[in-house]
């Protein structure tokens, strides 16, 4: 009887998250974007971002559906986390890019996961629209992971006027979004030529999205709509 009280809070709670993963998820995602300027203003260290980063792609990984797949990226997301801090607190700066390495990964995987959750379905409510938006946010991190992973290696990759040199990882996910949205401001430049390509794709791939899935929603929401009428 004792067990049987906080088994049912667990499986109250599993339920909700499930049902709204995506909606949780977003938020998430939207709440450390939004907090992570107020951080840098604040000179707060880098870290914490990172760190707040890492609970948010660990929550991507915990959309996944229920598999091998579920399992394997939950294991990657564990190592990820334990080299990131073994690293910090070693102060190893050689397992950096393998850090980055496995953040991508996790970020395009979620991403692909939130975008299969919402053009599989014939119906669209909340969820799924959550979903889609997930999908774009964490598609500008997953860029951003990246463009900070190039310029850990290949230095020079990125050119931020008046601060050579310097790329942290907040920058490297301004430059992120400000390219998936084909915004263009012109304070930071690709230099290399995988970082160019890579912004192009990034440009590109945004603005396919954003045409493909409001497409495919309204599609199916006439398509509900029609069949009410009927």
């Amino acid at each position: 009887m004792g067990q049987s009280v906080p088994n049912a809070v667990i499986g109250k709670l599993s339920r909700g998250y499930a049902s709204h993963r995506h909606a949780i998820l977003f938020y998430s995602l939207l709440t450390t974007l939004g907090a992570a300027p107020l951080l840098m203003a604040l000179r707060f260290d880098g870290a914490l971002l990172e760190f707040f980063l890492a609970l948010n792609l660990l929550a991507g990984a915990l959309g996944v559906e229920a598999g091998w797949k579920k399992r394997a990226l939950l294991t990657l997301a564990v190592a990820a986390v334990g080299i990131h801090f073994a690293s910090a607190q070693g102060d190893a700066i050689g397992a950096r890019p393998a850090v980055l390495a496995f953040w991508t990964a996790i970020a395009l995987l979620s991403a692909a996961s939130s975008i299969r959750f919402a053009m599989r379905s014939t119906r669209v409510d909340a969820e799924h629209i959550y979903a889609a938006l997930s999908a774009y946010l964490l598609a500008g991190i997953f860029f951003g992971v990246l463009y900070h992973g190039i310029e850990s290696v290949w230095p020079g990759s990125f050119n931020i006027a008046g601060a050579q040199g310097e790329f942290p990882l907040f920058d490297a996910m301004y430059f992120s979004f400000v390219t998936l949205a084909t915004l263009g401001y012109g304070d930071l430049l690709p230099v290399s030529e995988i970082a160019r390509g890579l912004a192009i794709i990034e440009a590109v791939s945004g603005q396919l999205f954003l045409a493909v899935m409001i497409a495919r929603l309204v599609g199916s929401y006439a398509r509900i709509t029609d069949g009410r009428e009927q």
